[in-house]
C-alpha cells in the first residue's frame, strides 16, 4: 500500500469535509457522499456518525475500494481498519478539527460507539 504525498497530507488536513465514493462491482464509482475526515500524522481516518447502517459505510466495506475528493486532490483508496490503539488519537483529532460545531454534532464521531465504524483511507498507487 502506498503513502499519502505531504501536499495530500495537508489538502486533506485543511478540507473541513471530503467527498467519498465507493466502486460499485462493475468498476464504476457510486455517486459522492459529503463527509468529514481527519488526520492523524500520516494516517486520514473516516467514521460513520450514524452506525454500522449508513449507507455509505456498508458500501465502503463491501467494496474495499473508492474514491475521495478534497480541493485541489481527487484520489483513489482502499479503506482499511485502523490500529487498535489509534482510537484516542482519532478521537482528539475529531474534537480539534469540529469542536466547533458543537458537541451534539461532534459526539457522533467520536468514543467508543464509533470504534467499529472507523476507516482508515489508503492510497491507491
Amino acid at each position: 500500500m502506498s503513502a499519502w504525498t505531504s501536499d495530500a497530507l495537508s489538502r486533506i488536513g485543511s478540507a473541513d469535509e471530503l467527498r467519498l465514493s465507493s466502486f460499485r462491482p462493475d468498476g464504476t464509482l457510486r455517486p459522492y457522499v459529503i463527509i468529514w475526515v481527519v488526520r492523524v500524522g500520516d494516517d486520514v481516518y473516516i467514521r460513520s456518525a450514524y452506525g454500522p447502517g449508513n449507507g455509505w459505510f456498508r458500501r465502503a466495506q463491501a467494496s474495499g475500494t473508492g474514491r475521495v475528493k478534497v480541493p485541489g486532490l481527487e484520489q483513489d483508496v482502499t479503506f482499511v481498519a485502523p490500529a487498535p490503539d489509534a482510537h484516542a488519537a482519532i478521537d482528539a483529532a475529531y474534537h480539534a478539527k469540529y469542536d466547533r460545531y458543537g458537541p451534539g454534532i461532534v459526539n457522533t464521531v467520536v468514543g467508543p460507539d464509533v470504534v467499529a465504524v472507523t476507516l482508515r483511507l489508503v492510497p491507491q498507487d
